[in-house]
């Protein structure tokens, strides 16, 4: 476990050094390692916390692909926040390949959006499901996918399909 951002970037910077490496490294509330004040400090910049992410993911980004030359690994990472959309998306974008967002409708169900990233031609594909918990059942709604400008929709509200 590490504490802070400082922590991260210990824990990366010595990831090769394993001899076997992790299948998967989760990072819980990403965001939450930066502090908005201190980051500004240390870099003398109001984006200061930008930069402190970008280092960290560039960091983590550059120990993964070093890991997976040997086996698979993979870098998991969450993040929460409040309103349409996180503010740090696009340093998300930029590091991350598949970001996933759940939102709630307000209505008991919520929606599970997921958008793929392909960073060598900037190419989004998104998919979305809409869930709801019905009698202690989780029940998928709704599925659509937009991939290369083509948008399928698959309504299963009048399906009898749970995931259990």
């Amino acid at each position: 476990y590490v504490d802070d951002e400082e922590g991260i970037k210990k824990y990366f910077a010595a990831f090769h050094l394993h001899d076997e490496f992790p299948v998967t490294v989760i990072i819980d509330d990403f965001g939450d390692f930066f502090d908005q004040r201190n980051c500004q400090e240390r870099y003398n910049n109001p984006r200061g916390r930008d930069l402190a992410m970008v280092r960290t993911l560039a960091l983590c980004h550059n120990a993964i692909i070093h890991a997976n030359e040997t086996g698979p690994c993979m870098l998991l990472l969450s993040d929460t926040h409040h309103g349409d959309s996180p503010r740090l998306l696009f340093i998300y974008k930029r590091w991350i390949s598949s970001i996933y967002s759940i939102e709630g409708d307000g209505c008991g169900s919520f929606l599970l959006k997921n958008s793929n990233y392909s960073g060598r031609d900037s190419s989004e594909r998104m998919s979305s499901a809409k869930y709801s918990i019905a009698l202690q059942y989780l029940v998928l709604e709704d599925l659509h996918n937009f991939a290369r400008g083509v948008l399928t929709h698959l309504d299963l509200s009048s399906c009898d399909f749970h995931i259990l």
